[in-house]
Formats: C-alpha cells, sequence, structure tokens
C-alpha cells in the first residue's frame, strides 16, 4: 500500500509538472506572438511615417469656411482603420446670404433731436438664415507627401441632415413715438420697402431680435471636396479644401422681400483647416 501511495503521489506531480511546462510555454508564446505583432505595427507605422503617409488613429480638425454666399464654421471628428482610410464625423454651423443682399447705412437726428449715425442694414432683406448641419463621410487619402515639405492630398465626402433656421430680420425705425424695431409684415411692407430707406429707417438691429422667433426647416446636404494637407509634422493638421456642397430643404426658404424662395441651394467653397492627429 505504501508503494501504491508513493506511485500515486508520484504520478500527480509528473502530471503536475508537464501541465505547468506546457502552460508556461503557452504563455510564452502568446507573449512572443504579441511582441511580435508589436514589432510589427511599430515598423509599418515607421514605413508610413517615411512614405508621408500619416499613421495615427484619430484625428480632431476646426475649419473657417467661405462660400460664394455666406460663411461658416465646422468641426470635425476622424477615427482611422487604416492609412489610407478615415471616417468622419462633421458639426457645421454657418449662414447664407442672398444673392441680392448689400448693406447700407444712415444718418440724420431723431424727431430733430440728436444726430445719430445708423447700424448698417439690408434693404429688403425679410428673414435671416443659418444653418445647422451634421455629417457622416469618409476621407480618402489620394496621394501622400513625399517629404516633408510635401503636400498631401485627400477626398472628402460628407452627407447628412440640415437644418434650416430663420430668424425675421429686424429694422430699427424713426416713429412719431420716437424709435421701434419691427420686422416684415404685412402692415410694415410700405416702411421696408420705402423707395428712399434713409428717410424712416435709422439701422439695423443687430444680434438683439428675433431669436425667439425662429422656424426651422428641416432637410438634406451632400458635399464633396479635395483637402491639401501641408503641414511639416504629420500629428499636426494644416490644410486647405476646395469643393462643392449642394442642401436640399423641405420647404422653400424665403430671405428677401418679394423674391421668390428656394428650397434647392448648390455652393461653392473655401476652407483652412487646423487640427492634430493621435
Amino acid at each position: 500500500m505504501f508503494i501504491k501511495g508513493n506511485v500515486f503521489y508520484l504520478t500527480l506531480l509528473l502530471i503536475n509538472f508537464f501541465t505547468t511546462t506546457l502552460y508556461a510555454q503557452k504563455k510564452a508564446s502568446n507573449k512572443e506572438q504579441a511582441r511580435i505583432e508589436k514589432q510589427n505595427r511599430i515598423n509599418q507605422m515607421l514605413r508610413n511615417e517615411e512614405e508621408g503617409v500619416p499613421a495615427f488613429e484619430k484625428h480632431n480638425i476646426t475649419s473657417i469656411k467661405n462660400h460664394h454666399d455666406g460663411f461658416g464654421i465646422a468641426f470635425e471628428k476622424g477615427i482611422s482603420k487604416s492609412p489610407y482610410k478615415t471616417t468622419i464625423f462633421q458639426l457645421e454651423l454657418g449662414e447664407k446670404q442672398h444673392r441680392k443682399e448689400q448693406k447700407q447705412s444712415t444718418s440724420g437726428a431723431i424727431n430733430g433731436g440728436f444726430a445719430y449715425f445708423g447700424r448698417p442694414f439690408v434693404f429688403g432683406k425679410q428673414n435671416i438664415f443659418y444653418q445647422a448641419k451634421l455629417g457622416v463621410g469618409k476621407q480618402i487619402m489620394i496621394g501622400g507627401k513625399s517629404n516633408k515639405n510635401g503636400v498631401a492630398v485627400y477626398g472628402v465626402f460628407v452627407g447628412g441632415i440640415s437644418a434650416g433656421l430663420l430668424r425675421p430680420y429686424y429694422i430699427q425705425f424713426s416713429v412719431d413715438t420716437g424709435v421701434a424695431y419691427l420686422k416684415y409684415q404685412a402692415d410694415t411692407k410700405d416702411a421696408f420697402l420705402n423707395l428712399d430707406p434713409t428717410k424712416d429707417i435709422i439701422g439695423g438691429a443687430g444680434l438683439k431680435k428675433g431669436w425667439n422667433e425662429i422656424k426651422v426647416n428641416p432637410g438634406l446636404y451632400a458635399k464633396a471636396s479635395l483637402r491639401f494637407d501641408w503641414a511639416r509634422f504629420n500629428h499636426v493638421v494644416s490644410a486647405i479644401e476646395v469643393g462643392f456642397m449642394a442642401d436640399f430643404y423641405t420647404q422653400k426658404v424665403v430671405q428677401m422681400i418679394d423674391l421668390p424662395g428656394k428650397t434647392f441651394f448648390p455652393t461653392g467653397f473655401l476652407a483652412l483647416n487646423f487640427g492634430r492627429r493621435k
């Protein structure tokens, strides 16, 4: 019995030894495989950097945009699964102006009293047209930098939803009782379209009026552009973007009095992009 008991315990020790040894070898093998994969990723990133391909997983960009009919600012978040393709999410805010808009100013005296120099205003304007857009798309590398002084070229394609925001345009008028802020309505049409607008108009209302009267016009938008990144270091984004954008709204957008509204707005734009990759 004593010998049998020793054989049993010896067998258990041998089994435990071989099991522990195999587990340690497997663990070491997994660690070595992970080390090799990590080194391969590092080597690939170094090769990409040498070839002018940014080897980063994310980027954040702020864009200042100038349209042929307005201006705006955009914020972009990018997530890359490869050095050549990036999924991007954009939030854009802007104002769209009518081609007939022309600012002018007035000066004079109120009821024979104090002289004034009025704030510039747009004669015949009915609504201020803002846009808030949320979109998703792709950034695709067309050509990387051949050296640190080169330029990387990207194609950018984005589409999403757009909220057209119409704020009534107020003008400051001189009236019998003093000064009044008026927006376009049926009973103020004659004053707004006076052939001699300097007679009763003091100036624009600026940003004071109309915020609680904003009307929302839902729509869709799409854009395509080329982005030229000249930043010396790949972790920095410094780029010019040139492209075309189209907006479609479910209702007509009226900006000027006695001029028809539109639902479709094609727009060319130029943007300056600044940001960082990480």
